[in-house]
């Protein structure tokens, strides 16, 4: 007993003396410029980079991932900050869960990394809208990224809130934010220097140290976007011979005297429903790469590992001229470490061109558990859409998604058609993908991918019911467009030319799947289905989604991502976190569904042609 009662001390010190190192204050250092380069405490400093999100990572593998940053060569994380998962309403911050950015950043600094910080508000990132909050959208008159005083407003209380939680973790104070970036990428957007300027002064007053912010462009686009007093990085691929040659020249035009940072160094890209999975060329990559780092120039490379936009937080593209590319939930992004984390040949070379570039041996690879065999789950209960309607909300003319407040999912038009006639059913605009009912059956899909906006309404009864069911399939992060990206039906619905009024308006965000009344009577069509399997122990795993055809998916109530078979992506990836020992639960919502459907588990990703890992 005494033995055991020693051993209790031993292990409870122990734990005290973990506890007290991880409470106790690090020591300020200084990051500055100095001359054509960057300083640490004095000494030049070599930012090695890679950019990964924490929204975009299970908060249980930030830590893992870290890890395997570190045994690449990387001795820096780049991150975003994503205004819309932290003010989901107006004035409510949530920084709790895998939203806890701080958390993120202090994990990040726990394994020896320092950390470069990407508050925006702006993003991009492939994320719904860059990050922006949708209820911004519901106020028509605001413009958006200007200095439009509708618009500063909320940014500035925004910015202002972030410098609480963020400041304090700025290598000055202890911390490990050694640069923090003004907006993202304006110079591809704008040339308005006053509406920069404000941005930049809001960060300074929220507490993020002047000499420390930067701004990032396209190199061609560093006269528009840039600021005079603050440094420069450029953003560019390294999937062309000699890339970072002809980007470091163009820098050189503006900027001749440095420091010289490649800003994000793009090591891959991202998917769009209905194309190819993206393959970009490693070779390539790996020598760009090792140029620069011989030049003594620093580089963030995007993404180091790009992980998955769960549940609506895809973004989409669009080229300002009708175009509209949503993207597929995996963010692959073709990167160095895959959706699950796990190394890849891209990786490898990576590792072995920083390893030679500054003469310095990285950790070991860390091992990474194997993916879990899990049953085939048959989906055996559903609950119709139709009959778990909420209460609509009523209305002469159509409503977007933010005039009824709400950011995602699906929205559901009903009105009723005074006469019988036939004719073109025209949604003016839609956002972004609608089926159309007429007395409770499918009469076609409106797809703005497709650059439909238009369907051919048979004859019916008088009075008939016409439903339209619409998803929010992404709103556009990149360009001019985003300035009018409202979801759901956003101008007006006409027949034959002829408004129609008189509607009723369902808000479905689905946010609550697992409180519906499941049961195991047949449903078809736009049903939620449920089923559940058994583990024994957790891990990670890929539910293939194969035989479904347009929906979502969820996880132990979880919204693991979009279903569409339009492909590339086939498959969902599931994070051993998020699975339990024990009984877990898959809820599919599918537009077209049948009851009695199977997702099965894979061992690996379906994105169109994944590319090689390292075992």
């Amino acid at each position: 007993m005494r033995f055991k009662f020693s051993l209790f001390l031993l292990l409870l010190c122990s734990l005290s003396m973990v506890h007290a190192r991880a409470a106790q204050p690090h020591t300020p250092h200084t990051f500055a410029v100095q001359g054509n380069h960057f300083a640490l405490d004095g000494k030049p400093f070599q930012v090695i980079s890679g950019e990964m999100h924490y929204p975009r990572i299970p908060r249980a593998d930030w830590r893992a991932r870290f890890r395997m940053a570190k045994a690449m060569g990387l001795n820096t994380i780049t991150t975003y900050v994503f205004w819309n998962e932290h003010e989901q309403r107006p004035g409510v911050y949530d920084f709790s869960g895998n939203r806890d950015v701080a958390e993120f950043i202090r994990e990040a600094q726990q394994e020896g990394l320092y950390v470069i910080l990407r508050p925006g508000p702006y993003v991009c990132a492939e994320w719904e809208w860059g990050g922006y909050p949708a209820w911004l959208l519901k106020d028509h008159s605001m413009v958006v990224r200007s200095s439009d005083p509708k618009f500063i407003a909320p940014t500035k209380q925004w910015i202002a809130r972030l410098g609480k939680e963020l400041a304090p973790l700025q290598i000055g104070n202890g911390g490990p934010i050694i640069l923090t970036q003004v907006e993202n990428e304006y110079g591809s957007y704008g040339n308005d220097h006053v509406y920069m300027e404000q941005i930049h002064k809001m960060l300074v007053d929220a507490g993020f140290t002047k000499s420390q912010l930067y701004t990032a462009d396209g190199p061609e686009q560093v006269p528009n976007g840039s600021l005079p007093e603050l440094p420069v990085g450029i953003n560019f691929g390294g999937g062309e011979a000699g890339a970072a040659q002809k980007a470091f020249a163009v820098l050189k035009k503006y900027r001749p005297n440095g420091p010289f940072i490649n800003s994000e160094y793009w090591a891959g890209w991202f998917d769009h429903w209905g194309s190819k999975h993206a393959h970009t060329n490693a070779q390539n990559e790996a020598a760009n790469l090792d140029w620069m780092l011989r030049q003594g120039y620093s580089v963030s490379i995007y993404m180091f590992h790009g992980g998955t936009s769960f549940g609506w937080m895809n973004g989409a593209n669009s080229d300002g001229k009708g175009s509209y590319e949503p993207d597929v939930t995996s963010y692959d992004y073709d990167a160095p470490l895959d959706e699950s984390g796990r190394p890849t040949v891209k990786y490898r070379a990576f590792r072995d061109v920083i390893a030679k570039a500054t003469g310095k041996t990285p950790p070991p690879i860390p091992n990474v558990p194997a993916a879990i065999t899990t049953p085939a789950v048959t989906l055996a209960e559903s609950a119709s859409l139709w009959k778990n309607l909420p209460a609509p909300i009523h209305s002469d003319k159509v409503l977007s998604m933010e005039d009824v407040d709400q950011a995602y999912g699906y929205i559901l038009y009903r009105t009723h058609l005074k006469n019988a006639a036939a004719g073109e059913l025209a949604l003016d605009d839609l956002h972004s993908y609608a089926q159309v009912y007429l007395d409770g059956k499918l009469v076609g899909s409106v797809d703005r991918r497709l650059k439909q906006n238009t369907l051919a309404l048979p004859a019916a009864k008088p009075n008939a019911q016409l439903d339209i069911l619409v998803e929010n399939t992404g709103r556009v992060n990149f360009g001019k467009t985003i300035g009018g990206e409202r979801a759901g039906i956003t101008k007006q619905v006409t027949l034959n030319g002829t408004p129609l009024l008189g509607w009723e308006i369902f808000p479905l965000p689905m946010k609550a799947v697992d409180k519906l009344p499941y049961s195991t009577k047949p449903c078809e069509g736009a049903c939620f289905y449920r089923g559940s399997f058994d583990l024994a122990a957790t891990g990670d795993t890929f539910l293939d989604t194969s035989e479904f055809t347009k929906g979502e998916l969820w996880l132990n109530g979880q919204t693991l991502g979009r279903i569409w078979n339009v492909g590339p992506q086939k498959a969902l990836y599931a994070p051993g976190p998020w699975l339990v020992k024990g009984k877990n639960q898959i809820v599919v919502f599918d537009l077209e569904g049948k009851l009695g459907r199977v997702v099965r588990e894979l061992h690996k990703p379906v994105l169109g042609a994944p590319g090689p890992s390292i075992k």
